[in-house]
């Protein structure tokens, strides 16, 4: 329901824009180039599901040899403990929380090609203990918020792209990225703990959340040492050979039990490609929505009203020219790092413009992408409070990524 109104919003809003730009300023092209924006947007949702159909194919055929090898079900016992508080309503020992577990472990390292097929993978498992198929249960609310809020260990793409435009330390917004979208994270499990009254202060939530803790300052002060050259190195070579590493050991595993490999590898990938072409309709209807909301010129209403306000509160805006990234995020991923991009060419990649426009981009996930994909790959209508509590995470995010930026470039 609440994913209905913000579409309509969406093309309303661009439609009064259009209006104005039309007959109070003269731009006779704005309904064409809206209407423009809307084919693109179309044809690149389309184009992405395409490509996502691939991906599917190969995660959910390598999820399917874990599955029959017993290597997810040692995965969720392993974390299950943690997970079964954190969504009570799932059986302790499912293996729907070794692909959980699979899939945040993907996003964390930054490996997306990987962390999508798997989160789909494990939304599809949790619809089948979903009592109402057109309503979002509560795990997989808490599920989605935390795909939302896009934790990441190593933002390997937006140091690479610093590199490219030549910052003086490409790998100087690692920490800040660290910290903000851990920040956003723990923000989307608070807010979604409360309204489906979770107790966070159970001794065994403390203790994994302790252990994360550890393990998240443990590898920031060891990537902290490295020269740039040598971390762009470790933490590429470091994602990579912990998935492929992954992959060896499920086949091993069904190997172990007699299962035959390629017959599983294949009943799977059936599965992701039967998911990705469910994807299509809410993939596209979503990034048509998003395309005419930003041709129209809406958001750069939103950011000269944004400028306005801090201004007569008397704040310090050098963070304004920054907050097209930020406002772009949770609404398309490749137009957020388009407008990384243009911040950095604009104003340098070592500026303070620059610079917090990389932690935007680092800090959370596109968050109505996530939603459009991983629901609308299941069938679900009605979303409850998972928009409010991933654009709450969102916003945390936000705010932490200007604090910080302020504390460590200011």
């Amino acid at each position: 329901m609440v994913l209905n109104y913000i579409w309509i919003a969406f093309f309303l809003i661009a439609f009064v824009a259009g209006l104005v730009k039309l007959f109070v300023l003269g731009d006779y092209q704005i309904f064409p180039n809206m209407m423009l924006a809307a084919f693109d947007a179309a044809k690149t949702g389309f184009e992405l599901s395409l490509g996502l159909t691939g991906l599917m194919t190969l995660w959910m055929g390598i999820m399917k040899i874990g599955e029959k090898g017993g290597v997810v079900n040692l995965l969720a016992r392993a974390v299950g403990p943690f997970f079964s508080r954190l969504m009570p309503e799932v059986p302790r020992k499912h293996p729907v929380h070794g692909s959980i577990m699979m899939n945040l472990t993907s996003n964390m390292l930054g490996l997306d090609n990987a962390a999508t097929p798997l989160g789909l993978k494990a939304m599809s498992e949790l619809q089948e203990l979903n009592p109402k198929k057109d309503t979002a249960s509560n795990a997989q609310i808490m599920f989605m918020v935390l795909n939302a809020t896009g934790l990441m260990l190593i933002p390997m793409t937006i140091m690479m792209y610093r590199a490219q435009l030549h910052a003086a330390n490409p790998a100087d917004v690692f920490i800040p990225i660290l910290l903000c979208t851990s920040t956003a994270a723990v923000t989307g499990v608070i807010a979604v703990s409360i309204i489906q009254k979770i107790n966070l202060f159970n001794r065994v939530v403390l203790l994994y959340l302790g252990s994360f803790a550890t393990i998240v300052g443990l590898a920031t002060w060891y990537f902290s040492t490295l020269s740039p050259e040598k971390l762009s190195i470790v933490s590429s070579l470091a994602a990579y050979f912990l998935i492929f590493s992954i992959i060896i050991a499920f086949i091993l595993m069904a190997l172990l039990k007699k299962v035959h490999v390629y017959d599983a590898f294949i009943e799977g990938a059936k599965e992701g490609f039967n998911i990705a072409i469910r994807i299509i309709p809410y993939l596209v209807a979503m990034l048509v929505g998003i395309a005419v909301f930003r041709a129209s010129g809406a958001m750069d209403v939103v950011l000269g009203g944004l400028a306005w306000t801090a201004q007569i509160m008397g704040m310090n805006t050098d963070f304004i020219p920054a907050m097209p990234t930020a406002f772009m995020k949770p609404l398309s991923g490749s137009g957020a790092r388009g407008l990384m991009l243009d911040a950095m060419n604009t104003y340098g990649a070592d500026s303070f413009v620059g610079r917090l426009a990389c932690i935007f981009q680092g800090t959370t996930d596109t968050t109505f992408y996530v939603i459009a994909v991983y629901f609308g790959s299941i069938g679900v209508k009605y979303t409850r409070h998972a928009v409010a509590c991933a654009l709450l995470a969102d916003l945390a995010g936000i705010i932490a990524a200007i604090a910080v930026a302020y504390i460590f470039f200011g």
